[in-house]
């Protein structure tokens, strides 16, 4: 049984973004990876996903 992981679907640009650095601790690490597995997701896609919630929240309409 295959796991499906659920990637950005958002459009792509001309090339690559630029990578985003962040360091966190390895527990904290471990339990952003177990809450984007349980939503089948990526890690990034789990994150930028929390980004463009709180930028709505915020009433700010995400570009990306």
């Amino acid at each position: 049984m295959s796991i499906i992981i659920q990637r950005d679907k958002q459009p792509k640009g001309g090339g690559k973004a630029p990578a985003f650095q962040v360091r966190i601790t390895p527990d904290l690490k471990s339990q952003f990876e177990a809450a984007a597995s349980n939503a089948g997701m990526s890690l990034a896609n789990w994150l930028k996903t929390l980004g463009r919630k709180e930028l709505e929240r915020l009433g700010i309409k995400p570009k990306g």
